[in-house]
């Protein structure tokens, strides 16, 4: 059972966005590529992967693979999914990966193997092709109201915002699933997805408290995973609208939190601080920044510099997730001491990702595990199509450009701690902390990697557990 967005659920795999969406589409369908445990890409559908020297050709040969009604998957579905996800149009979150590549200077050489052509040079290229979102449909696929894909499950029934109904696929290239069947149901409401479990209506109940984690871990009735490094809790200050579009202001609110106080009182000392950037611990992250705490007298210098003194903000927040709610009225305590008014607003849990995207000057913010290079492109750039902050720099723009073409992973390293300076100085995002992703089970269930943080290859892997 997994936090749903009601009646505005979709199967259409290339909108996905909500936990229990993904969780339906790598049922149903597969991409090139997925994020392994460490970040990494990893292959799927492709075999592998590899590169011109210039990093602007990629060839890619495919596995052996077959959609639900026997088609085998080609490299014509993979050209026209890719090509579905960047039309004009298009606000789909792949857009922002996949439109590095040159469509029409791309081409299948055969049925099983891809060329690439690329606009320019990207050394993490893969990172693209295991993109949420970037999922492989038949060619001319429009109609996902019984949707056919390659993956492990087989469409049976949906019903927004209530349930997702499919049965094990026997042909399933990696092997079949080891269950007849997967039922996912949805509910935004935390004590509803245990008591589900408790109850025996569920096995699995995803997006879990600390503290309602503890309270039912030593009962031993249920079992608890914790997925590491997969959390990240954020604030998101959209830069291009008062009173955000002043730097001393951002600034000010990177010294006004007490990170410290947010992981004690809302993720229950089952976190770390963050620093204001996202990612930490992954490859390329900057641990070499000094780590800011609460400077209440640095805050409020930063707001006369700016003119802002006795300043109030709306705060819109929801509990559309565990613990923004919580974070979002601590942090207005928090911001009290200093003079600013923090007016905190609660939004529609069942709309609230999708509601964050334009409005408000301020937001609760939090994001599952994907690589550093994939959180700048997604919501980094200029055209980034889910960038929350409106962080639009071209300057910036040019670094990640510059990056990509820098096939040397040191000197590519050096220009990422570069772009991240910029973030930690002057950007949108105030990254507070960074917890494990809570899960609950049954104990008849098996096979749950308790290593695979959420949106990555072996989370929500319901083809690999079984029921015992």
């Amino acid at each position: 059972m997994f936090p749903g967005g009601g009646a505005d659920e979709v199967l259409d795999p290339h909108t996905t966005d909500l936990y229990a969406e993904v969780a339906r589409a790598k049922a149903m369908f597969d991409k090139l590529a997925e994020y392994g445990s460490d970040m990494s890409p990893q292959p799927r559908l492709a075999e592998r992967w590899e590169s011109s020297a210039d990093l602007l050709t990629w060839r890619v040969p495919l596995r052996q693979a077959s959609f639900h009604d026997g088609r085998p998957v080609r490299a014509a579905d993979v050209l026209t999914s890719y090509a579905r996800i960047v039309r004009p149009d298009s606000t789909r979150r792949a857009k922002a990966s996949l439109s590095v590549i040159d469509l029409a200077g791309s081409r299948a050489i055969d049925d099983r193997t891809v060329e690439f052509r690329l606009k320019r040079p990207y050394a993490e290229f893969p990172n693209a092709l295991a993109t949420l979102g970037a999922y492989i449909v038949p060619e001319g696929e429009e109609d996902f109201s019984r949707p056919i894909g390659s993956g492990p499950f087989r469409f049976t029934s949906f019903e927004p915002g209530r349930s997702f109904l499919a049965t094990r696929n026997p042909d399933y290239w990696e092997g079949a699933p080891l269950l007849d069947e997967l039922e996912v149901l949805v509910s935004n409401d935390e004590s509803a997805r245990v008591n589900a479990l408790l109850g025996d209506q569920a096995d699995y109940a995803h997006d879990l408290t600390a503290t309602t984690a503890r309270s039912h871990e030593a009962a031993g009735r249920v079992q608890i995973h914790r997925l590491p490094l997969s959390n990240f809790h954020a604030l998101a200050m959209k830069v291009d609208r008062p009173p955000f579009d002043r730097v001393e202001v951002r600034q000010a609110f990177f010294h006004l939190i007490d990170r410290e106080e947010l992981v004690r009182s809302v993720l229950q000392d089952s976190g770390e601080v963050a620093n204001d950037l996202f990612g930490k611990h992954y490859r390329y992250y900057d641990e070499s920044l000094p780590q800011r705490r609460q400077d209440l007298g640095r805050a409020k210098e930063l707001l006369r510099r700016a003119g802002a003194e006795n300043l109030t903000v709306e705060l819109l927040t929801s509990e559309a997730s565990p613990g923004l709610r919580e974070a979002a009225l601590a942090f207005a305590d928090q911001a009290r001491e200093a003079g600013v008014t923090i007016n905190v607003t609660l939004g529609n849990k069942d709309t609230y990702w999708s509601d964050i995207g334009q409005r408000g000057s301020l937001v609760s913010y939090r994001s599952g595990a994907m690589p550093i290079e994939s959180h700048i492109s997604q919501r980094l750039l200029s055209d980034s199509t889910t960038n929350n902050t409106k962080w639009q720099r071209p300057a910036f723009d040019a670094l990640y450009q510059r990056a990509q073409s820098t096939s040397d992973e040191a000197r590519r390293g050096e220009v990422y701690r570069e772009m991240q300076r910029q973030l930690y100085e002057e950007g949108g995002f105030l990254w507070w902390g960074v917890s494990d992703w809570i899960v609950a089970s049954s104990n008849r269930v098996g096979g749950i990697d308790d290593r695979a943080p959420a949106n990555t290859l072996d989370w929500a892997r319901f083809d690999k557990v079984w029921l015992g």
